[in-house]
């Protein structure tokens, strides 16, 4: 009765602090909150023919504070409808928290598996953590069982790191990966086994940081994609490296071969997901049409969050396929279903070539946009799209045909201080970008996935357009398409 207490309080002060939000960096089309905090994603599953996405929030605060779970469902990955808060703290298993975890469905029953948070000492951010299980029927009410913490305590080699479950079925076991570090605060991630998601056994360490990627390896997601095995995790403590690792924490993978009977995982060396400035924590789902399905963060700790002064903060990526292409590397791509957001289509140019700028006039601010440049006989130095404000605001988005570098540059729109983000795309013939663009964040997708560049933006101006532009030489524009974008939340 006092679990249902506090998710209804909670459904109170959402309701409240959802009436006092200004409105202007509010997302079109994409999950957040009603009101206050957000970060991870939690529990993202399909369940009877819904997906369903919880994420980590304080109902209370638009800053971080004693976590509960946020929850939507959609039937398309596009339009996404609020269900009451799923888990609320404050019982004996979970006294300062309901930290990140993982859902699936057992037999007709929503599972979601989640850390216990608790604090010994909270000024000095001393705390344990446990894992715990809380279930459902009808997807939307949510009892933790008595059985609670199912993992009491993490491995006596481990320190007080020991959260973030993800779990799946292989043949007919239940396996849980968690985030952890080691007491000489190595980075890992451990495994469990279990034949009934109550009592878990404990297999031993999945895979290890070298003492190159960090003290601790939150958010961790295991799967098979196309033969291989993906180890997804969120290294927290890599220093940067050039172009590398520029954002607080990371989030990449692993690529390699897993022997289940030997938990023996084989693997190269750590990619980046996403090289922009706001994507972490991220958490897949295999659907029911076979897709490997990720949605991240999209937000960074310790950035610079001006929604906090209008009653909210925090929100979750677009869903990306993920497919692997040549060289073991994750190629990241928009669901098919985003589709369903165009709302108007403005093909502008074809097979032209332009010098200096091209400038599309709108003044829309949710779009889709599609540009396509011919690289194959380009005479100019770099290539690139803006997205303009009315006087000086711009996002720009630059290609250096000699270094083969892209190059996002949020610093006039919102991130003054570390505003740029560099990637290599090792491309002669062709670049193509498609970029969605909501109030306050721009997603980009280069060349079929074979990049994504994710950051929050926050201009001031209204929208003068789109920019095509060249420096020092022309280049044929295959295509430039954009597409307004419906408002899911109007």
């Amino acid at each position: 009765m006092l679990t249902n207490n506090r998710i209804q309080q909670a459904e109170e002060a959402l309701k409240n602090a959802n009436k006092k939000i200004n409105n202007r960096y509010r997302l079109g089309y994409h999950i957040m909150a009603p009101a206050n905090w957000i970060n991870d994603p939690n529990g993202f599953a399909q369940y009877k023919g819904e997906y369903h996405a919880f994420y980590q929030c304080h109902p209370y605060d638009e800053n971080w504070g004693p976590m509960h779970w946020g929850h939507v469902k959609s039937k398309d990955l596009v339009h996404w409808e609020y269900l009451p808060v799923a888990l609320a703290p404050g019982d004996a298993c979970d006294t300062g928290g309901c930290f990140s975890g993982s859902a699936v469905d057992n037999n007709g029953e929503l599972t979601l598996i989640y850390t216990g948070h608790h604090y010994t000492d909270k000024e000095n951010d001393l705390f344990y953590q446990n894992q715990n299980i809380a279930v459902s029927t009808d997807g939307i009410t949510f009892e933790k069982v008595g059985e609670n913490p199912v993992i009491a305590k993490p491995p006596v080699d481990s320190s007080h790191h020991f959260r973030d479950p993800k779990v799946w079925k292989h043949n007919d076991a239940w396996y849980m990966v968690l985030g952890n570090s080691t007491k000489q605060n190595v980075g890992r991630v451990i495994l469990y086994g279990s034949s009934d998601l109550r009592k878990w056994e404990y297999i031993g360490v999945l895979a290890q940081s070298d003492g190159s990627l960090g003290y601790m390896w939150e958010c961790p997601d295991f799967f098979e994609l196309n033969g291989k095995y993906i180890l997804m995790i969120s290294p927290q403590g890599i220093k940067s490296n050039g172009d590398l690792y520029n954002n607080l924490y990371q989030t990449g993978y692993l690529v390699g071969d897993y022997n289940y009977e030997k938990n023996e995982f084989v693997h190269g060396s750590f990619t980046e997901l996403d090289n922009g400035h706001d994507f972490y924590a991220a958490q897949t789902l295999l659907d029911d049409k076979g897709r490997r399905v990720v949605i991240g963060w999209m937000d960074m700790w310790e950035s610079y969050m001006p929604t906090k002064a209008d009653g909210w903060c925090g929100a979750l990526t677009l869903p990306r396929e993920i497919t692997l292409g040549d060289h073991n590397k994750i190629l990241m791509n928009p669901v098919e279903e985003l589709t369903l957001l165009r709302d108007s289509e403005h093909n502008v140019c074809t097979n032209q070539s332009i010098s200096k700028s091209y400038l599309v006039e709108t003044k829309e601010d949710l779009l889709e946009v599609k540009a396509v440049f011919d690289l194959t006989n380009c005479s100019a130095q770099s290539v690139g799209l803006k997205i303009r404000g009315v006087n000086q605001e711009e996002t720009v988005l630059t290609y250096h045909l000699d270094k083969q570098q892209l190059t996002l540059d949020c610093s006039k729109s919102g991130k003054v201080e570390d505003g740029v983000r560099n990637t290599i795309i090792e491309t002669n013939e062709e670049l193509s970008l498609r970029v969605f663009i909501d109030r306050s964040s721009i997603e980009i997708f280069v060349n079929d996935g074979q990049t994504t560049m994710t950051s929050r933006i926050y201009p001031n101006e209204d929208r003068l357009g789109i920019e095509l532009f060249t420096e020092n030489g022309d280049v044929r524009v295959k295509q430039i398409t954009y597409w307004n974008l419906k408002d899911i939340w109007k």
